[in-house]
């Protein structure tokens, strides 16, 4: 029998990388998906990006969204940021941490960010020294770990190399999103083997995963029997990338903890509430969601015959 880890983190981003795909959403519902969102017992939400509002309408307001959520104590509050004015900003609007990001691939990461490769790991270096002088722990994400839309596959090489890079800037946490879905468990295993040679353990990783080709939660999966206990899950399967043609929503929060609660991992949140943002999220968005249990409930539901 696999032994797996007790319980694991999971951060919500739903609020965030979800609603960035939408159309535009008022700051107001913003406010009331991640305030739902805090009382389910989730300890860490990715509550809104500090981007220009002409690269990503549906981010515009995140000053207004942070200043408006009811902040509940134990739970982490953080922002994406692409350079240091994005930090200075979300430092501002009292961001308990902050995410860069960098792609593995050129080409995404000049789409994402407008700059090159180079170019972000020179930036991370200045927010992250924003962050700790701003007393809150900055996290480094590399995105398209698995494979980019324009070039194809990335190596795990280079994805370990650029982490090594990442941690020498002072970064507190790694992440490496699967940013098109691209990901299959042996993938995952290649680049969990990758780090591991670049000296980065699996207490170290962090893992975000779309579900664009149905892995995502076999992806999970693989890195559990690999010690991995951190990862990004979007209420309802909200999500997508503005630069990742034909990405789909992330891996679903509610279908993550009920995996995880039936194989005996512990998340400190409440599948009920989850459920019930789901159905916020639904109405909010004014769209079906993937969600498994949205439809088919939890395993444990039972019908009169």
């Amino acid at each position: 029998m696999t032994d797996w880890p007790p319980r694991v983190e999971i951060r919500e981003v739903g609020p965030r990388d979800g609603l960035q795909n939408e159309a535009p959403v008022a700051v107001a519902e913003r406010i009331r998906l991640i305030d739902a969102l805090s009382a389910t017992g989730l300890r860490r939400i990715e509550a809104a990006a500090f981007v220009s509002p002409t690269a990503i309408p549906p981010m515009a307001g995140s000053e207004e969204v942070m200043a408006g959520i009811e902040r509940r104590p134990g739970v982490v509050y953080s922002a994406l940021v692409p350079n240091a004015k994005g930090a200075e900003r979300a430092i501002a609007a009292r961001a308990d941490e902050v995410e860069l990001v960098v792609s593995a691939s050129e080409t995404h990461n000049q789409k994402n960010v407008r700059r090159s490769v180079a170019e972000s790991l020179v930036g991370g270096f200045e927010v992250v020294e924003l962050a700790h002088a701003a007393h809150i722990e900055a996290e480094a994400i590399v995105s398209t770990a698995f494979g980019c839309p324009y070039e194809g596959d990335v190596a795990p090489e280079r994805v370990a190399q650029l982490a090594g890079h990442l941690i020498d800037s002072g970064a507190d946490r790694l992440s490496f999103g699967d940013t098109t879905g691209m990901a299959t468990p042996r993938r995952v295993n290649d680049l969990l083997d990758a780090l591991e040679r670049a000296g980065i353990g699996a207490e170290r990783v962090g893992l975000h995963f779309h579900n664009t080709r149905g892995t995502a939660l076999a992806n999970v999966l693989a890195a559990l029997e690999r010690g991995v206990v951190r990862f990004d899950a979007s209420v309802g399967g909200l999500g997508g990338c503005p630069y990742a043609p034909g990405a789909s929503g992330n891996a679903v929060t509610e279908d993550l903890v009920h995996m995880c609660h039936d194989m005996g991992i512990e998340t400190g949140i409440d599948l009920d509430a989850l459920i019930g943002c789901a159905q916020l999220a639904s109405e909010i968005v004014g769209r079906e969601l993937p969600s498994a249990l949205l439809h088919a409930g939890p395993r444990t539901r039972t019908y009169a015959s």
